[in-house]
């Protein structure tokens, strides 16, 4: 099982100048996904970081601008998203098949 922590809250406190935030939610059948696990990989598919969703099914990363890759899987399915993120709020959803 994996440690990572619980998603939720809001972004107060984290200057969106200076940081690259990477957060959005995880979706099947129209609903989100809580509980599920997201990975994020970076340019070279390495895996990078690992968090659970909320009950809303969102997650959110601290990363590095450039070239990064959302995965996740729960037990309805799974889902990848590829992304560019920038220096700022990169909002994406993961879609689970």
């Amino acid at each position: 099982m994996c440690g990572a922590p619980k998603q939720g809250g809001g972004l107060a406190g984290i200057d969106l100048d200076t940081q690259t935030v990477i957060q959005g939610q995880v979706w099947h059948d129209g609903a989100p996904v809580a509980g599920a696990y997201v990975r994020l990989l970076d340019a070279t598919d390495e895996f990078t970081a690992e968090v659970v969703t909320s009950p809303e099914g969102q997650f959110r990363f601290f990363a590095a601008p450039g070239a990064w890759k959302v995965r996740s899987l729960a037990p309805v399915g799974k889902g990848e998203r590829s992304l560019s993120a920038d220096v700022g709020l990169n909002e994406t959803t993961v879609v689970l098949d």
